[in-house]
């Protein structure tokens, strides 16, 4: 009995040293301290998942196998038990001391504090936590703090409760005067309004590039931004303090979710920034391995809430993974010679020497600080000011390709440019060449026969090949029109004469149709004007053909008028109205656009190419003149046409002043025609066997036109210009530098060619021809090309 008393002093003797040596942090006079950390004043019990209260605690404390906090930041680990931790203070001055104690982190789910006063007895209780409304803490403060009054002369016991659901378990007891926590709030503030401040700036600016350069490199990364800035504000408590206020489900798990969200948007804008998936399949099928594990993990938090507790563990694992797949990709890369943005590499650098910090800090490895603590943070946001910075050069690689792209597609561009030049030649080439035998044939049919049947199918056969033709015109200049080489001509010409041509042609179309066809002249028409006739008659007749298209019954009208102008100029005016179908208000501003037809409803009946009325208003603003349309749905419309040319100082010849000489003459002049189609040479003798004293040879191409010169005495040679063997453009330039003899190095050369392109009509010129003529040929056009070039010259 005697040896039992003894045990049990001496059990006490130890423990009351033990406790007085390593569980009392005592205040004296010269002790007063700002701040301090108890853990070499606090011993620490896990009692698992048992569910103790206070006064159990209190009083076996010392038999639950306590043990001494080694470091001011313990980690406990990965644990969803209770742990209570113990605490004497001493306050050996005649002051009342106030302290601010800062402990748990602030995610962790149960924080209870118990305040004992050993001297006046009483237990008083404080809480916190993040699984209870925040209104319900006994401090209002994101973090785990607590305000705590020490008496004079007193002594206090601190018991210390935490519980969480998996999250590592730390305790720090960290004591701080009020102005120290002041500081130490002020100073985090500043620091984290500067971190999450620049995490908004960059995802808010990486998501509108997404929208701009639809990049999927920009989104994964602003997406990523933004769920890192949402874990470490769950970290901190702000997410708890500010927007799951009332805790519950989702506040306890947001960390957890976050993090997983972060760390799969982070392994992919890494795969699709780096490509991956093109360099390394093995590395992508990895990537693709750690999305599933993420995804498997988050449906575990979602819906296996017994398996939180390995959630944490199993998450911190899978997010090194992925880091690990990054660096090791980076590495790939460079070990491969694959450029790697050096901001990139810098970035991720950054972020894993943040964590690593991180984590050593986690397991008490390195010294707890404000730095150490925050480590993650300042990673986190060097990482992304580099990423940031690689993002950067992205955009100025996207530029770079995309100037690259336009510079191709501007080289495209202009191949098909030529190769649209080269087609449209040819077309004008294959469509021109029969239509000049049909059409010239078809005019030498009907003066030739009698029949009144043959000589109407004639007029429709000359009316159809004169609209295909005009068809064929309107898809050139509309070629021209768009490449910006459309040209005008200045020639003194008769303007009564050249609409009187378009009214004859008029009038037989509308009779066809049944309409009466008006026509008015003013007298007092200058003979000359100085311009193109071929484009003013090309803007009437397709203004006069659209009314007679238009019109199913009445009229249609041709008026000529012209206003005198000062600096001998006259302003032609040209007005067509028709009784037709009209125009509605809202289309009349279309009316002008190319491929606008006037009524859609309408395709089969009034049917076309939709150009006409936009090359008229191009060719109207090239003369500087005006267009007007007014027009009254089922009234019609009235157009008017006002353009001013120069007027020429030319008078008509009148009948009785002529001099008549046999028509169409040559005086004995020889024609070399060099043509390899069959069909056109028919066509050209057909024309110039009715010349009185003239001679034509026909040769198939330039070589056998260069043998036929030299050996024969020709005064005006009709040049093809797309032949085999030799071409008309090869054979001007043998003729021009002598190779068909000396005496034809200047012999006229006339273009006879279907091809009508303005490259084509300057070409012929540069190289030394004297004049060009598209075909279909008209008979008179070639006698008078013909007759100034051979007459003029003897």
């Amino acid at each position: 009995m005697s040896n039992k008393v003894n045990k049990w002093i001496y059990v006490s003797l130890v423990l009351l040293f033990f406790t007085k040596s390593f569980s009392q942090y005592e205040f004296s006079d010269g002790r007063i301290p700002k701040q301090i950390s108890l853990h070499n004043y606090t011993k620490i019990v896990d009692v698992g998942l048992d569910t103790l209260d206070i006064h159990y605690i209190v009083t076996n404390f010392n038999l639950l196998n306590p043990k001494k906090l080694q470091t001011e930041n313990d980690d406990l680990g990965f644990s969803e038990n209770n742990f209570w931790s113990k605490t004497e203070l001493r306050n050996s001055t005649d002051l009342t001391l106030n302290y601010y104690l800062e402990t748990a982190r602030p995610i962790t789910d149960v924080v209870e504090l118990y305040f004992i006063n050993s001297t006046l007895g009483g237990i008083t209780k404080m809480v916190s936590g993040d699984n209870m409304p925040f209104s319900e803490r006994s401090f209002d403060n994101r973090k785990t703090i607590f305000k705590i009054t020490i008496l004079p002369n007193s002594s206090q016991q601190l018991f210390l409760h935490v519980k969480s659901d998996g999250e590592v378990v730390k305790m720090p007891l960290m004591l701080y005067s009020s102005e120290n926590f002041i500081k130490l709030i002020s100073n985090e503030q500043l620091f984290f309004g500067i971190f999450y401040g620049i995490l908004v700036i960059v995802s808010i600016i990486y998501f509108f590039f997404y929208f701009a350069l639809r990049q999927k490199a920009f989104l994964y990364y602003s997406l990523y931004v933004i769920f890192i800035g949402l874990m470490q504000f769950s970290l901190d408590g702000y997410f708890y303090e500010l927007i799951t206020h009332q805790g519950g489900w989702f506040s306890l798990r947001a960390v957890l979710f976050f993090a997983m969200i972060a760390g799969f948007l982070l392994g992919k804008y890494s795969e699709v920034f780096l490509n991956i998936k093109k360099h390394n399949k093995i590395l992508y099928f990895l990537f693709t391995v750690l999305y599933f594990l993420a995804f498997a993990l988050i449906l575990c938090i979602l819906f296996v809430p017994k398996a939180l507790v390995y959630c944490y563990p199993l998450a911190n694992l899978l997010g090194l993974l992925i880091l690990v797949l990054i660096i090791s990709s980076v590495v790939y890369l460079y070990y491969k010679k694959i450029h790697v943005d050096g901001f990139f590499t810098m970035g991720i650098f950054f972020l894993v020497l943040g964590f690593g910090i991180f984590i050593l800090n986690n397991f008490s490895q390195i010294p707890n600080s404000f730095l150490t603590e925050n480590s993650s943070k300042l990673g986190t946001g060097l990482e992304v000011i580099f990423l940031s910075l690689s993002m950067a050069n992205l955009i100025r690689n996207l530029k770079n390709e995309k100037d690259n792209l336009n510079r191709l597609a501007l080289v495209r561009s202009e191949e098909m440019n030529d190769l649209k030049s080269y087609f449209l030649s040819n077309i004008s080439h294959e469509l021109r060449t029969p239509l000049n035998a049909i059409m010239n044939l078809i005019e030498s049919i009907s003066t030739e026969v009698e029949d009144d049947s043959i000589k109407h199918k004639c007029k429709i056969i000359k009316y159809s090949s004169h609209s295909l033709l005009g068809s064929v015109n309107d898809i050139l200049d509309f070629s021209k029109i768009e490449k910006g080489e459309l040209q005008l001509e200045n020639s003194p010409f008769d303007p009564v004469q050249a609409l009187e041509y378009l009214k004859n042609n008029a009038i037989n179309l509308a009779t066809d149709k049944g309409l009466e066809f008006q026509f008015s002249k003013s007298d007092s028409i200058p003979d000359f004007l100085i311009g193109d006739v071929n484009r003013l008659v090309q803007i009437v007749n397709n203004v006069l053909s659209n009314a007679i298209k238009f019109t199913m019954k009445g009229f249609v009208k041709l008026g000529i008028d012209v206003e005198v102008l000062p600096g001998n100029r006259a302003r032609l005016i040209v007005t067509i109205a028709d009784s037709g179908v009209g125009i509605s208000p809202d289309k009349k501003e279309r009316i002008f656009d190319s491929f606008y037809q006037k009524s859609n409803n309408n395709k089969k009946k009034f049917s076309g190419l939709g150009l006409g009325l936009y090359i008229v208003k191009t060719l109207v603003d090239m003369q500087s003149g005006e267009i007007r349309m007014d027009s009254v749905i089922n009234v019609g419309t009235t157009c008017v046409i006002a353009i001013d040319f120069e007027i020429s100082e030319q008078q008509k010849i009148t009948e009785n002043a002529i001099v008549r000489v046999s028509e169409n003459d040559l005086q004995g002049k020889s024609i070399l025609v060099v043509e390899d189609n069959p069909i056109n040479q028919m066509v050209i003798k057909m024309i110039t066997k009715k010349w009185l004293n003239t001679t034509a040879m026909y040769v198939n191409n330039g070589e056998e036109a260069l043998l036929a010169l030299s050996e024969n005495q020709f005064d005006i040679v009709l040049m093809d210009l797309q032949m085999p063997v030799m071409d008309g453009y090869e054979a001007t330039i043998a003729i021009r530098k002598g190779e068909a003899g000396a005496r034809n190095r200047h012999i006229p050369i006339i273009a006879v060619s279907a091809d009508v392109m303005e490259a084509t009509k300057q070409r012929v010129l540069e190289i030394g021809m004297n004049d060009y003529l598209s075909k279909p040929i008209k008979k008179e056009t070639l006698y008078e090309l013909v007759k100034n070039l051979v007459l003029t010259k003897s």
